[in-house]
């Protein structure tokens, strides 16, 4: 079946949305087995966010809601989880919102897909906010110490040296192509 036949059928659409959910699976299982052999303070790298972020910037701002949301559930049920279930949810569906906006707002300027440093920047504040709303809800539930401030630093720098690597790899996959 052609790439022209497919999409006359739908199975584009349905062919993407599987693999969306095939890298979401992938990032949490790396997330929670490999990722904490990282750590530093007990801090791993955010691998659903990098994917939400793919989503964002290849699909738009409602695909990257529901893969938020997806993703979010997804580490919230997730064994070990150790916390209120919805918290992560609520922060990769907010960081969804925010990048989804980034790339509506380029193809509004007429730039077409964000330039490199508009990803990266958009990576840095969308781990910011999503670790920083994840933090700040487990304090309001009395979930988490009071270590606020290095547990987003150590994030918002792991997800910047893993953006040049994955966020590239998963737009190739998307089927955007690289930055």
């Amino acid at each position: 079946m052609s790439e022209m036949e497919a999409r006359a059928s739908g199975t584009g659409p349905v062919l993407r949305n599987v693999l969306v959910g095939l890298l979401i699976i992938i990032a949490i299982v790396l997330q929670l087995s490999v990722a904490p052999a990282f750590a530093i303070r007990g801090i791993t790298p955010d691998l659903a966010l990098l994917v939400v972020l793919a989503v964002a910037l290849t699909r738009g701002g409602q695909a990257a809601l529901v893969t938020g949301f997806a993703a979010g559930v997804l580490l919230d049920l997730a064994p070990p989880a150790d916390h209120t279930a919805g918290r992560w949810a609520l922060a990769l569906l907010i960081v969804g919102y925010v990048a989804g906006r980034v790339r509506e707002s380029s193809i509004e300027n007429g730039q077409g897909r964000p330039n490199v440093l508009t990803v990266m920047a958009t990576v840095a504040t969308c781990a910011f906010i999503g670790v920083s709303i994840f933090a700040v809800s487990g304090l309001i539930l009395g979930e988490a110490p009071l270590t606020l401030l290095p547990t987003v630093a150590i994030s918002v720098a792991y997800d910047l040296l893993l953006a040049p690597l994955v966020i590239p790899a998963m737009l190739w996959l998307l089927g955007k192509g690289d930055l």
